[in-house]
């Protein structure tokens, strides 16, 4: 139990304990001891069961083991190999699945809501410019909070009434389950179905959401169906892979397809692997980490080769990632001394806006567990996400007065524009999250250059937006929502500390841009030396290596001073019994009668095979280990 003078205690949540609104749900029992772990908390954390990462040194092990020579083992680790390039490449298919679909579905979308006449759309709607002209915008927003609500109603319907484990990003269930916990469904093949399918939804949906995120959870379900060579999900044994088929081979599978999800959406292979032992593996060795990084190169190479091809430059390699942080000056590229403390001054922003995006995300959290935990009610909470992201993007599209004339560009995408013709920058609400980005950042033949006032706002907006959509029955990741929120008041920054230094060549606006994009996403999942190495090959820009490092590291202090991080909290209120690196400082003095279940269940040395039978079929005990004594008088004891 957190006291108020805890309030700015390092790793705790203020003086918001995880765990004190769900023991109100319940009375609390009296405790014999004094440190006794309360009972409800070991019923919540009943349904989870611990993976088998120790071999079960017996009998029947040792004489698998003598009849495997050298030959076999060389064998296996070939084996090893086959299945992280396997792994590499289907997750970089997937990922180009989705990136394709979303641009051709977002694309039909924007055509069905700006048909014309002619026909020339393939649809027979009005045409919207001459409503416009005759007063009605009613109907325009309508139509899109209508069709934005539909398309989210469907990603949401599959993810709460087919698989609920795929809503989100995924990536606190792949921690837990690398951490030795084992999820129920988190890594099956229907599970991976719906979360493309969703993720796809979510993003056409118009929500507040990204892409990149779950890509790290579909690559981990990836590599553990590959890896077993059999699907529970399809009922199938394929007969391969049968020695892999232990916890701790599929352990070492799944970090790779983590690495791959990652390395897909960012194109960074080392920022891949690098995830994976900051945030996910608690089991690593030297040979793990080259496979690992093989099955990230794999995939990021399958994702350019297949979208160089999509995008008709087939020999030219230039998209290594879903994500694109746009072109930088390479005259403004550098900083001085004098800036150090202005990247420390943005990490500490991104700090404490991360911890109030957290904390926020919290509350709401537990307002769905209490009040929105219904499947249809979950549905109708997203539709009605939609529906305001969709209003208030189109509102203040209407609102905007700072149409700025486009310069040259080849890329093709929809524009929302002024009266004078001209793109609106509010109208970023409505192009595709990574598109926004780029332009925010530096890319300015996007969308041209922001009004301050329309950076405040869109700042404000979305942050508040990513808040409410983050938690909701889709699955979305968290990834891209907070580059752009950190990305629009990094700018505004920028901005802002140009007209201070009357336009000086190092106050570029764009630099300032990625230094808050990397602030706020490291304030909100805490991710130092991976995000790091991610930021610097999605920029394919290295000489803002130490200011990265400086606002990530900044921005992780000043976040755990006030509140832990999303993922992390998640996984606290879904009571995982998560192991962390160190035990807590409280342990020392716990005894194991205070964490361990009774009454005992043990066995004899010669039992009976009805005794055993009714053991292991037991479901109200989840015991995941029997103590064998000599004698057994009274197993209560």
């Amino acid at each position: 139990q957190l006291t108020p003078s805890s309030f700015l205690r390092i790793g705790q949540l203020s003086n918001v304990d995880l765990n004190e609104d769900v023991r109100e749900l319940e009375t609390e029992l009296p405790r014999q001891h004094p440190n006794e772990i309360p009972h409800n908390e070991k019923l919540l954390s009943l349904k989870y069961e611990s993976l088998d990462y120790d071999n079960s040194e017996n009998q029947l092990f040792l004489e698998e083991e003598r009849r495997i020579n050298h030959t076999a083992f060389r064998t296996v680790e070939i084996k090893r190999w086959v299945i992280c390039a396997m792994i590499g490449i289907l997750t970089g298919l997937v990922a180009c699945f989705i990136d394709i679909v979303v641009e051709n579905l977002a694309g039909l979308k924007y055509r069905v809501v700006s048909c014309r006449p002619s026909g020339s759309c393939g649809f027979s709607a009005p045409d919207i410019d001459k409503f416009t002209e005759k007063g009605g915008l009613s109907f325009s927003l309508l139509l899109w909070a209508t069709l934005n609500a539909s398309v989210v109603m469907v990603g949401s319907v599959i993810v709460a009434f087919i698989e609920p484990v795929a809503a989100g990003s995924g990536i606190p269930q792949i921690k837990c389950y690398l951490n030795g916990v084992k999820i129920p469904h988190v890594v099956r093949l229907k599970t991976l179905v719906i979360k493309v399918c969703g993720v796809i939804l979510s993003v056409v949906g118009g929500l507040a959401v990204g892409k990149e995120g779950p890509m790290i959870h579909s690559g981990a379900v990836i590599a553990a169906g590959i890896s077993q060579g059999r699907s529970t999900s399809l009922k199938r044994d394929f007969k391969i892979f049968e020695y892999f088929r232990r916890d701790t081979e599929k352990r070492d599978f799944v970090s790779a397809g983590a690495a791959a999800g990652v390395s897909a959406a960012f194109g960074a292979p080392v920022g891949g692997v690098l995830f994976s032992l900051e945030e996910g593996a608690s089991f690593w060795n030297q040979f793990l980490t080259w496979r690992i990084f093989f099955a990230s190169m794999i995939s990021t190479f399958t994702l350019n080769s297949v979208l160089s091809v999509y995008h008709g430059n087939a020999w030219d390699l230039s998209s290594p990632g879903l994500i694109n942080f746009g072109r930088f000056d390479n005259e403004k590229m550098g900083y001085t001394i004098q800036e150090i403390p202005i990247f420390i001054f943005m990490g500490v922003v991104g700090g404490i806006l991360g911890a109030l995006f957290n904390a926020l995300n919290y509350w709401l959290t537990m307002f769905r567990i209490r009040y929105i935990h219904r499947p249809c009610l979950q549905v109708v909470e997203a539709m009605l996400v939609a529906a305001v992201t969709a209003t208030v993007g189109f509102v203040m599209i209407y609102c905007s007065r700072d149409c700025q004339p486009i310069q040259g560009s080849t890329v093709a995408y929809p524009l929302q524009v002024g009266d004078a013709g001209q793109p609106a920058s509010q109208g970023r609400e409505h192009v595709e999250p990574e598109q926004r980005l780029r332009a925010e950042q530096g890319d300015k033949t996007l969308l041209g250059s922001y009004n301050p006032m329309t950076l405040g706002m869109f700042t404000l907006m979305y942050f508040f937006l990513a808040c409410w959509t983050y938690g909701l029955t889709v699955s979305a990741g968290v990834f891209i929502p907070s580059l752009l929120i950190g990305a629009a008041w990094g700018r505004l920054f920028g901005i802002s500390l140009s007209y201070l230094t009357k336009g000086s060549i190092w106050a570029d606006p764009g630099k300032y841009a990625l230094m808050g994009a990397a602030a706020q996403l490291g304030g909100i999942v805490r991710m130092t030396l991976s995000l790091t190495v991610i930021m610097m090959e999605a920029t394919g820009n290295v000489t803002y290596g130490f200011p990265i490092m400086l606002v990530l590291m900044t921005a992780k202090i000043v976040g755990d001073y006030f509140v832990e991080g999303l993922y992390d909290m998640h996984i606290q209120l879904q009571s995982v019994p998560f192991l962390h690196w160190e035990a807590p400082v409280t342990s020392h003095s716990l005894t194991a009668r205070e964490v361990m279940s009774t009454p005992v269940t043990c066995l004899r040395r010669i039992e009976r095979v009805g005794t055993v039978v009714d053991i292991l079929s037991d479901t109200s005990s989840n015991h995941n280990g029997f103590p064998v004594v000599e004698s057994n008088p009274d197993a209560t004891q």
